[in-house]
């Protein structure tokens, strides 16, 4: 009895040696994921159910949620963000698709040097891009967008400052812009595939279009719903381009739920209803990216 109890103590002492240090490496990472993530998500859970005060909140129960529902700006950030997400990610996607499919064929110092030249508008400032955006909208006969347009014979459009074109505009700022990391990715993926397959394509007679529907989009199903996933996040989180391009209007036809919440944390102090807004945008999210792994990640090998 007493020889087992040894054994067992040596084998702790053992294992708390051989991994002493991966525990420390560890404990640093989740010290930052509890100081940065976990503490400020339990603290806006408790602020959602307060109203908030300088010199002290006071506890309202779930008022700040009651509001959501008969708050028509709200309901309109939401829409509004949901008809950005379906327009922007969907195409997005697709655009860094094909051109992905277009570099893989290149040599690779060529594939090199166009993965750098689409990464490198993510290196720049968000907000530097923002100023080349409201460049090309400018609303004057000298904006880009209205000098090509005029060239077609129509007449200069206020791209920013009109309900109609205010969304449109910051889905072609989507559709244009920011395809680097998805380049990549799939790009990664592409060169994953055995050539092996392709080979015996060719022995087959099959053509482009035939390798593309039978071999790369199956092969690239897991990588399209990473990116389909992290895409409608970062949508559904969109806070930049409102800001910078719109400041939500005009009419609020372009505020956000992320630009929503900014305003009402830090420019109106009701940081209570800002958490509740917070939270339910989060639990939106969450059940969106469930039911994506549900209806499309029956098959998806990993």
């Amino acid at each position: 009895m007493n020889n087992c109890k040894n054994e067992v103590k040596k084998r702790k002492f053992k294992f708390n040696e051989d991994y002493f240090w991966g525990y420390v490496f560890i404990a640093v990472a989740l010290a930052v994921f509890a100081m940065f993530t976990l503490y400020p998500v339990i603290s806006a859970f408790i602020i959602s159910f307060q109203e908030f005060k300088p010199l002290g909140s006071q506890w309202i129960g779930l008022e700040n949620y009651a509001g959501l529902l008969k708050d028509k700006l709200f309901g309109k950030s939401i829409v509004n963000t949901v008809t950005y997400t379906v327009f922007s990610v969907p195409v997005s996607l697709f655009i860094s698709f094909i051109i992905a499919v277009m570099i893989y064929p290149l040599k690779k110092s060529l594939q090199t040097f166009f993965k750098a030249i689409y990464y490198l508008p993510a290196v720049a400032s968000g907000v530097a891009l923002s100023v080349v955006w409201l460049w090309i909208f400018d609303p004057m006969p000298q904006g880009i967008l209205n000098t090509i347009i005029g060239w077609l014979g129509i007449s200069n459009q206020n791209w920013l400052g009109s309900s109609n074109t205010a969304m449109l505009s910051l889905l072609l700022m989507s559709w244009l812009s920011s395809h680097g990391t998805s380049i990549i990715i799939y790009l990664a993926a592409l060169l994953g595939i055995p050539d092996s397959f392709f080979e015996s394509a060719d022995l087959d007679g099959a053509t482009f279009i035939k390798k593309l529907r039978y071999i790369i989009i199956p092969l690239l199903k897991p990588t399209t719903l990473f990116l389909l996933v992290t895409g409608i996040i970062g949508s559904f989180q969109v806070f930049m381009n409102a800001y910078m391009m719109t400041g939500g209007g005009p009419n609020n036809a372009t505020t956000m739920v992320g630009l929503l919440i900014f305003n009402n944390a830090f420019k109106y102090s009701k940081f209570g209803i800002a958490a509740a807004q917070s939270l339910v945008l989060a639990a939106i999210i969450a059940v969106i990216s469930i039911f994506q792994f549900k209806v499309l990640g029956d098959d998806v090998e990993y």
